[in-house]
């Protein structure tokens, strides 16, 4: 046994990652140049790239990666490497849709010419606002205005001249009669000199006063009169009319000459926008059918205290009037030297697709119209990039679809947010057409669901960039990540670190990367942990930040969150979770199992036991009968028979009962990395030797006997070096792994202290028939031809044991069949399967 663990023991060298003599690592981080350039993600810098340049549509990228990776400082960098092929965007505009109002205009216009315009329309305003009033009230106007004035007001008076002598000639008068507030003009016959109502002609009549036929012949005349009456002020309504329209045309042909000096400038700036000429006439079209807004508002007078009617008040025209002649700047790259890039952090359904806004009038109504949209950063993106964070996309309510549908479809319409119950906006403005390219930065697990339960998501992105965590262990990555600590040191004006200080993030950034060929590719963890070397290293006074200081705030950084583990380790030595670091043991074993932890992984002792008896259950695991085992933990068991069967049930059925069992175990277990240490159990069991309790075992193993490799080797190593440390050394102590786990190595300074020192051992096997040698010191045999295993090897003792258990049911089943046959037993009845594993099978069913 000694000569077995003495070769199969791993070297001190190999139980950590040394600095080569010609290593590239600086002697101080002053000593290399700061690293700008993006370190370990060439694959998803591949991919980045090639999704920026690519201009068809769908091409948006999904970065996937677990954080501090560089996500997101990857994505901005090389978006400001690629964005100088993109031109600058265009100026968006929404302008009053005359037409339809609800309906708002959206103008493009070249990049800087939105603020130009805005700027031209309000001049234009302005300039009307002086010009007309100045040509209503010059002379040449007023002349005008009076010719045709008195020119259809003497046909006017001519009417009523004549028609008026008639009247009086058919000794009628015309006078105004009172309706309510208002008066209407009439005719009242002349009696006796006196201007009288028919009513009174009436009384008149049956008080025998006044002749009847005579009244008769009045009634007619003020019929006929009546008549004619209506005739002549239809006639003078036309005139009124025709006034008013030789006026307005008047006005018109004044203005117009005027509007077109003050627009022709704002076309020939925007020469070649058929959108802006489209508009521009409506504007000169509405402008002169409105004409009035221009004119003075006259507020009539007040009664004074007492009685006395005050002078009239002349006011500027009231500038709500020509809202719709302004223009809502939605978009304005006017000071946008390249393609915009927008990176979201909230990306509410407002903040990303903008809104249209509300305002309340001067009667307390809430109302918007065009000047009330709002532009989102999705639209600010419009001709560039959008930098979105998946999580936080799928969390707001509704921003999702909307994402989807805009990119599907190349089109934003701005509304109001969907989904407040407080306002929404009858307004419908022009559909936006948008060319974004999106990134989204999210996990691994966003992005696989998306994949498969979204069907649009494949089509708008198709690129993947996949960022790894970690790098190769290569000497030009070595150098690389001594240049980001540089570049760390001198952005956060830290203390430069020494050549030891290098060597110890070095050898964490290694073991974090779990192998020794590789280097973590998460540099937000370094970083943290090169800013709490630096408090250590001032605390100390020191110039440098040595390796000192890099292991006390790791040291700082594990004690803040392994209480949990402490917790666990005060348990083992104050002997409430039982664990032997000492002894033989038949059929008992010490697993190492890994806690996983937010921040923190640690590897404990786990006492794990079999027991074997006569009987046809094959291997049964208590975990899995107690629904406490994962998948990967049942397909470990299962293999256990499949070794069983194949090395010792090719001659024999294999009858064998025997429970497998993790002592002191009540909450899940999954993994196989302990399938290997079940079966040195299951082995010791059946042969009767005892295995080494100061020996902790892991590996997971085929139905060959090779043993595997397995994770947290490292984390499981130092957990039973705990373990050992608190119930104290003997120098036999230590942990058996898998031979492919050697190059996993990357041990804390102290378990390396206790190897050197003797005190702790590290072995490797790469088969259970070295393992189960080094755990109880009896060679496992190698068959011969007749397939016999040599006396006294495990092999024979565990082929043995199977071959007396197999005999032993055959006899027990013989006696039990001639029980049967005694007169009175039922013969032709089965006995019915033990409830126990009827009920077992019936739970992994509906479990699977």
């Amino acid at each position: 046994m000694s000569d077995l663990r003495d070769k199969l023991q791993v070297p001190l060298t190999q139980l950590t990652w040394t600095i080569p003599e010609d290593s590239v690592l600086p002697e101080t981080t002053n000593d290399t140049e700061p690293q700008q350039a993006i370190i370990g993600q060439d694959r998803a810098v591949k991919a980045i790239r090639r999704g920026l340049i690519m201009r068809s549509k769908g091409y948006n990228i999904f970065v996937s990666g677990i954080n501090g990776t560089g996500r997101t400082v990857t994505v901005e960098k090389l978006l400001q490497e690629v964005n100088t092929e993109r031109p600058v965007p265009g100026d968006l505009c929404y302008v009053n849709n005359f037409k339809t109002p609800d309906q708002p205009r959206l103008l493009t216009l070249d990049s800087g010419k939105g603020k130009v315009f805005r700027r031209q329309m309000t001049e234009l305003i302005n300039a009307l606002k002086t010009k007309i009033p100045a040509v209503f009230e010059s002379e040449e106007f007023q002349a005008a205005r009076n010719e045709i004035v008195n020119k259809h007001m003497g046909a006017q008076k001519a009417l009523f001249k004549n028609f008026e002598g008639k009247v009086s000639s058919e000794n009628f008068m015309m006078v105004q009669v009172q309706m309510g507030p208002f008066t209407r003009p009439d005719l009242a016959p002349v009696v006796i000199g006196n201007p009288m109502k028919i009513e009174q002609l009436e009384s008149l009549v049956e008080e025998g006063k006044f002749s009847a036929d005579e009244l008769t012949k009045i009634k007619e005349k003020y019929k006929e009169l009546s008549q004619e009456m209506e005739k002549i002020f239809k006639a003078a309504r036309e005139i009124e009319k025709t006034i008013q329209q030789d006026l307005e045309k008047l006005a018109k042909e004044s203005i117009e000459p005027i509007l077109k000096d003050l627009v022709t400038p704002i076309l020939e700036e925007h020469k070649g926008h058929d959108s802006v000429r489209s508009y521009l006439e409506e504007v000169e079209t509405d402008l002169m059918e409105h004409l009035e807004r221009f004119r003075p508002r006259i507020m009539q007078p007040q009664p004074g205290p007492e009685g006395a009617p005050s002078q009239p008040t002349v006011l500027p025209p009231d500038p709500a009037q020509f809202r719709d002649y302004e223009v809502n700047l939605l978009i304005d790259n006017s000071d946008t030297e390249k393609a915009p890039v927008v990176v979201e952090t909230t990306p509410t359904f407002r903040n990303l697709f903008g809104t249209v806004e509300r305002v309340m009038d001067q009667r307390g109504v809430w109302v918007s119209d065009f000047l009330q949209i709002k532009a989102g950063s999705f639209l600010k993106a419009n001709g560039g990039y959008l930098v979105l964070y998946a999580r936080d996309v799928l969390m707001e309510v509704g921003v999702w679809p909307t994402l989807k549908r805009s990119l599907r479809n190349n089109v934003l319409e701005i509304q109001t947010d969907p989904f407040s119950f407080l306002f929404t906006s009858s307004l419908k403005p022009e559909k936006i057409p948008i060319k974004v390219k999106v990134i989204m930065i999210g996990d691994t697990e966003i992005y696989d669901l998306l994949h498969w339960y979204d069907e649009d998501f494949r089509k708008i992105f198709k690129i993947k960039a996949d960022f790894e965590t970690s790098m190769p262990n290569t000497d030009t990555n070595l150098n690389k990540l001594a240049g980001l600590i540089a570049r760390l040191v001198k952005e956060e004006d830290l203390l430069p670190c020494d050549r030891s200080g290098l060597e110890a993030i070095t050898k964490l950034a290694i073991r974090w990367a779990g192998r020794k060929k590789k280097i973590t590719a998460q540099f937000e963890r370094v970083a943290d942990l090169i800013r709490e070397a630096d408090v250590r290293a001032r605390e100390d006074d020191a110039s440098f930040i040595s390796a000192k200081h890099v292991y006390e705030a790791q040291a700082d950084r594990m004690e803040r969150v392994n209480l949990y583990e402490d917790r666990i380790q005060e348990y083992i030595d104050d002997d409430i979770i039982m664990i032997d670091v000492d002894g033989y043991k038949v059929g008992q074993i010490n697993g190492l199992s890994v806690y996983s932890l937010p921040q923190i992984s640690f590897g404990k002792p786990s006492r794990i036991t079999v027991k074997t008896s006569m009987g046809k259950s094959g291997i049964i695991s208590i975990e899995r009968e107690a629904e406490l085992s994962g998948h990967s933990y049942n397909k470990g068991v299962l293999i256990l028979s499949g070794f069983l069967r194949d090395r010792f049930a090719q001659q024999k059925p294999l009858t064998l009962t025997a429970t497998v069992t993790f002592e002191q175990s009540y909450s899940g277990i999954d993994g196989d990395s302990a399938s290997s240490t079940e079966l040195y159990a299951l082995l010791s069991s059946l042969s009767g030797k005892p295995i080494d309790q100061s020996i902790a075992v892991t590996g997971s193993v085929n139905q060959h006997g090779d043993v595997q490799p397995i994770g947290g080797v490292n984390e499981k190593i130092e957990g039973f070096f705990r373990a050992c440390k608190g119930k104290g050394f003997t120098g036999r102590q230590g942990v058996m792994i898998p031979t492919r786990n050697v190059d996993d190595l990357m041990l804390i300074p102290e378990v390396l202290e206790a190897v050197e020192q003797g005190k702790f051992h590290i072995w490797a096997v790469d088969h259970v028939d070295k393992g189960i040698e080094i755990l109880t010191g009896v060679p496992a045999g190698e068959p011969n031809e007749d397939g016999e295993y040599p006396e006294n090897t495990i092999n024979r003792l565990v082929d043995d044991r199977l071959e007396e258990l197999s005999r032993g049911i055959k006899e027990f089943e013989t006696k039990d069949n001639g029980k049967d046959d005694e007169p009175g037993s039922d013969c032709d009845s089965e006995p019915p399967p033990p409830e126990i594993e009827t009920k077992s099978m019936s739970r992994n069913f509906r479990k699977f």
